[in-house]
């Protein structure tokens, strides 16, 4: 996401990551990577379970994106890293 930011905001997307990971943890990580979106902590994992991206051993996260409408629907679910073209024709 952070390579193809433009794309995003072409299309009037705003991306943003959810990870396990403590919120201060997180700022580190963000800062190191350059990450120009939001990263999002679930160390609860609710988000991850809500959105189907947990692994089958229930911890582990699979990478998974959605593009969700402005009307709430679900426009695109992926596992994996899909190409961001892919991502931005949903929206």
């Amino acid at each position: 996401m952070r390579d193809e930011i433009a794309k995003f905001n072409g299309a009037e997307m705003r991306p943003f990551g959810v990870n396990p990971a403590s919120i201060d943890s997180h700022k580190s990580y963000a800062d190191k990577l350059r990450f120009n979106f939001p990263l999002l902590s679930d160390p609860d994992r609710k988000i991850a379970e809500a959105y189907h991206a947990l692994k089958d051993d229930g911890k582990g996260i699979q990478r998974t994106v959605y593009v969700i409408g402005r009307d709430g629907t679900v426009r695109f679910a992926q596992r994996g890293a899909p190409p961001v073209d892919d991502i931005v024709r949903a929206a």
